[in-house]
């Protein structure tokens, strides 16, 4: 019997969102900046995707490795009141993970400063193989050691015939698909947004259009392929091929976005929606976590993602061509 429905293994930290007055690209060195408006949330590929799985109602928990410190303690009080446990059996020596989110009110854009230290130090004796009994491996962005370890992750998945879905971001990306051929190979569902596919294919933007982007992603080895872009129209292939605008909405800040996207999709395919009604789910869950501070704030249940996708009238393109 499985024990969870998803495993989402990746990084967890501590995000701090300032809020300026001025553009973000007019800041010089030596200027002192007046923050208007300053909150901090827990954050991280490990945690958010898991936040939103089990808001939608699934059975979830987390592999993060944290430090000994009081942002560990913020973490994992969070992770209590979605409960979820994390698996993750040591602490590292190093601070646990943190970014700071600098963003623009005029430019609604930001940047993000981020540090990784104990999310690079994960393990295989982090945690039991016994506790990796689920339906699906949530793999996000791991550097450093942990990536060796995700790699093993990866072999006991195939062995165990465990689905996996990869989400890597644009420093993973940038490796290369070479470097990530094994991982990519065993990975069922592969979800990045356009930056990222480009950079894993080592490819100029100009030199490819999307439908061969795709194809080329699949190639590697996922049956089902989605490229996010921001605001604009996303893609995916999982055999066919979709697209689907996201709503015009207020954007207050777009970190954890695309976590509540790929989140969202994936419970719907887990919840056996059809794929259209999937990639729906996953663009009203990002869309309502860009209205607010904090990756995790405004996440949807299952009522308020229906709702919310006929407000928006969130629709799928089927079939179309590229």
């Amino acid at each position: 019997m499985f024990k969870s429905d998803v495993i989402c293994v990746g990084s967890a930290t501590v995000d701090s969102f300032f809020t300026v007055d001025q553009k973000v690209s007019t800041v010089k060195l030596g200027d002192k900046v007046l923050v208007e408006h300053l909150e901090r949330h827990s954050g991280g590929g490990a945690t958010n995707s898991a936040a939103a799985l089990r808001k939608l109602g699934l059975k979830v928990k987390v592999l993060a490795k944290l430090g000994r410190d009081h942002d560990a303690e913020l973490i994992e009080k969070e992770l209590k009141e979605y409960k979820i446990k994390n698996i993750c059996l040591n602490k590292s020596k190093k601070n646990t993970d943190s970014a700071t989110i600098v963003s623009s009110a005029q430019e609604k854009d930001r940047v993000i400063y981020v540090h990784k230290g104990a999310s690079t130090d994960l393990k295989f004796n982090d945690f039991k193989k016994s506790q990796l009994k689920t339906k699906w491996i949530y793999l996000a962005s791991l550097m450093g050691d942990s990536w060796n370890t995700a790699k093993e992750i990866t072999k006991y998945v195939e062995s165990k015939k465990i689905n996996l879905l990869f989400n890597p971001s644009l420093y993973l990306a940038k490796k290369g698909k070479n470097y990530l051929k094994s991982v990519l190979r065993a990975t069922y569902i592969l979800v990045l947004n356009k930056e990222e596919a480009y950079a894993l294919l080592g490819i100029e933007r100009k030199n490819k259009n999307i439908k061969k982007v795709l194809l080329e992603l699949s190639a590697l080895g996922p049956e089902i392929v989605v490229i996010t872009n921001g605001a604009k129209t996303l893609f995916a292939y999982n055999g066919q091929f979709y697209s689907s605008t996201p709503p015009k909405i207020k954007v207050i800040n777009t970190a954890g976005s695309g976590d509540a996207f790929t989140a969202g999709f994936l419970a719907g395919l887990i919840k056996k929606q059809n794929f259209a009604e999937a990639l729906q789910i996953g663009q009203a869950n990002a869309s309502s976590v860009i209205q607010h501070f904090g990756t995790k704030n405004k996440l949807l249940n299952l009522k308020e993602v229906k709702n919310f996708i006929n407000k928006y009238k969130i629709r799928v393109n089927k079939n179309i061509k590229i």
